[in-house]
């Protein structure tokens, strides 16, 4: 299993991280999502098939993109 911890700038309050947590964790093999208000980030378990990419890329279709690196 990996851990993929992210910063999100678009997060602003719960509802923000509720929505990514929901959005998340219907990708096949995210087994975890947890979130930080006040970090504006969140960290996400996951195995195959989900990747890296494949969370990033949800998170841009849900305008929740991570700060480029």
């Amino acid at each position: 299993m990996s851990s993929l911890k992210l910063e999100i700038p678009g997060i602003g309050c719960a509802g923000c991280v509720q929505a990514i947590k929901n959005e998340l964790s219907e990708l096949e093999g995210v087994s975890g999502v947890s979130g930080d208000v006040a970090a504006r980030s969140i960290q996400v378990d996951f195995s195959a098939p989900a990747s890296q990419d494949s969370i990033v890329a949800a998170l841009e279709q849900i305008d929740y993109p991570p700060a480029s690196k």
